[in-house]
């Protein structure tokens, strides 16, 4: 059975290697085996493989954060599944051909959604929506400002936040890509810099909700267009420098700094709490309120052209990898 593994902390492209390993085991009792079809590579995927983001303690590792595959053996006791099965597994070190992991760690998805859309439903549409839920009691009509607005998440969040009712207002790097978020729904789009307070305020006013997944001085950008008692939540490593909001903007003006991690959020509910989200982000991909845009698929053994196409900006898709040969 073939498995991606890296050995060192590194250049992701560099360091992953495509390895033949020991067959998953067979499912013991409350277990299942599960061939994995498809799993997109995220910035997380690269990060950890960088060392710059929580990952296995111990290397040489299994790497890959998402799955979406069919079920193809359970273990004595499991009574929720059945062979055939399509899910989405909650686990890690899904860049393999086939994973054997506890039944709590695979989640039925409908048979509607298409493998290429359930491997990427894991991390980045759940986070999306639980930041829009969990801070602030947004209501109709309300701004949400986010930084990294190209990102999957980016995405997500204004289409989410369009179902919502609320709108948003995008922060990106470049112009380039200010028409092509605006395609997708953007209500507002501008480019980050150090006035960008002002310039939000001179559009919409004050928001009282920030998305940062950038950190560093972005993060305190972002601060600057909050209205008094704003929060600003951090959900991500991308410029690696630590988030920042001046004494100004803490002290007198009582901004909030947060932090989001999905996989806390999703440990603070039970087992049904986690199916009910991901049957709830499913419909919103049947029914097209939010996408997942491809731009390439490899399989395994492509993994160094994988993870080099990954890594590059002016990408309009996720690389997703197809374990066991490409889909039909």
């Amino acid at each position: 059975m073939k498995a991606i593994e890296s050995a060192r902390h590194g250049v992701p492209h560099k360091v992953c290697e495509c390895i033949d390993v020991d067959e998953a085991p067979v499912p013991g009792a409350g277990e299942i085996t599960a061939a994995i079809q498809a799993s997109a590579i995220n910035p997380a995927d690269l990060l950890i493989i960088e060392g710059l983001y929580p990952g296995p303690a111990d290397l040489p590792a299994r790497q890959g954060i998402e799955a979406a595959g069919k079920v193809v053996a359970l273990g004595d006791g499991v009574d929720d599944l059945a062979v055939g099965d399509p899910v989405i597994l909650l686990s890690r070190g899904n860049w393999a051909e086939r994973v054997t992991v506890p039944v709590e760690q695979a989640i039925k998805f409908p048979t509607e959604l298409d493998l290429l859309s359930a491997a990427q439903i894991k991390a980045n549409p759940p986070s999306a929506h639980f930041m829009l839920q969990d801070y602030k009691d947004l209501q109709e009509g309300d701004w949400v400002i986010q930084n990294a607005a190209t990102s999957a998440v980016g995405r997500h969040v204004i289409h989410v936040a369009a179902r919502m009712g609320v709108k948003t207002a995008n922060v990106v790097r470049s112009e380039t890509v200010i028409e092509p978020l605006r395609a997708i729904g953007a209500d507002l789009v501008l480019v980050d810099g150090d006035d960008l307070g002002a310039r939000v305020r001179a559009e919409i006013g004050d928001a009282n909700l920030a998305l940062d997944a950038i950190g560093g001085k972005s993060c305190q950008n972002l601060a600057d267009c909050l209205s008094d008692g704003g929060t600003v939540v951090n959900y991500g490593f991308l410029s690696g420098d630590p988030c920042m909001i001046t004494p100004t903007q803490a002290i007198i003006h009582q901004i909030t700094l947060e932090g989001f991690w999905l996989v806390k959020r999703l440990l603070q509910g039970d087992r049904q709490d986690i199916v009910d989200t991901y049957d709830f982000i499913s419909r919103l991909f049947i029914e097209g309120i939010i996408d997942a845009p491809v731009e390439a698929t490899y399989t395994l053994d492509q993994i160094s052209a994988a993870l080099e196409h990954a890594g590059r900006g002016g990408r309009h898709g996720k690389i997703v990898l197809t374990p066991n040969g490409p889909l039909d």
